[in-house]
């Protein structure tokens, strides 16, 4: 397989990465099943990547459909360390317009019945989540918006819906007044299984739209947000081709070492066929 250290996930509109060299798509068997497609895997100036289309190419897959597990597992088989991902988002806040770039730096968990662990039969662990993305690629996305000429916002609170419907309005004020600051319906479970499979995380959030809380504003619709998630993707492109030179360079922080402490179950008591399916993500802290 190929050894491609720094992952892009694209959202709504981003379905293959401009600049890729080298190319070649790559199809990766999962103990989770299949991938939501192929992950095309290359150089990009000059750094290994490997890139794959959230929804599926020609945009096949709802939100709740995504196989989010298969995906990470896949880009972590194929030596990602790093994954940005693009998502399309509302905003909740009046400041936050659209096309704007906003990095966020929480979370709130509004998803229903999406499976948000690799972990569970036979084997327990419990990571730890406070700060949800990676503090290393952080503000590198927001320099890297900034510098690309974006108007970006570095953290906020991202309230991840289950969909795929959009907010009511009563939703919708209840989300600000908890002072969350965009809403989509993708980062969640993408951060905690990158947090389980110890690859650092960030999301670049584009906001397509205000939510249906802005009174003043047309009602979000799928054709105002294609509009503006295409006019995002350029921006999108540009960014990660800014940020791409300086992700291999950054420090190893406490991302890669998310499962230290975090299995509890006694290596004696975990299953052969457990050891098998999560052995890419315990075999370094298991030991008979």
């Amino acid at each position: 397989m190929a050894d491609s250290r720094v992952g892009f996930i694209g959202g709504s509109g981003l379905y293959d990465m401009d600049g890729i060299e080298d190319s070649r798509e790559v199809r990766v068997e999962t103990p989770f099943g299949d991938p939501s497609d192929a992950i095309t895997v290359g150089t990009l100036d000059g750094v290994d990547v490997a890139f794959l289309p959230r929804h599926g190419r020609g945009h096949r897959l709802l939100p709740t459909e995504i196989p989010v597990r298969a995906n990470i597992y896949a880009l972590k088989s194929l030596g990602v360390q790093s994954i940005v991902s693009v998502s399309a988002v509302g905003s909740l806040k009046e400041h936050l317009k659209p096309l704007d770039l906003v990095v966020p730096d929480q979370i709130i968990d509004r998803t229903k019945s999406r499976p948000s662990t690799f972990f569970g039969d036979g084997v327990a662990a419990h990571i730890g989540f406070a700060d949800p993305f990676c503090p290393t690629l952080h503000p590198l996305a927001v320099r890297s918006g900034l510098d690309e000429g974006a108007d970006t916002h570095s953290g906020g609170t991202y309230v991840v819906m289950e969909g795929p419907q959009f907010s009511t309005r009563a939703e919708s004020v209840v989300y600000r007044n908890w002072g969350a600051s965009v809403i989509g319906m993708t980062a969640l479970p993408e951060a905690k299984l990158a947090r389980e499979a110890e690859i650092c995380y960030v999301t670049l959030a584009f906001v397509t739209d205000y939510d249906v809380w802005h009174q003043s504003e047309e009602e979000v619709s799928v054709e105002l947000i294609v509009q503006n998630l295409l006019a995002n993707v350029s921006t999108a492109q540009r960014i990660i081709r800014r940020m791409i030179a300086d992700i291999p360079s950054l420090a190893a922080c406490s991302c890669r070492s998310a499962l230290e402490s975090a299995i509890i179950t006694s290596p004696d008591a975990i299953p052969e066929r457990a050891r098998e399916r999560l052995g890419l993500l315990i075999d370094k802290y298991v030991k008979d």
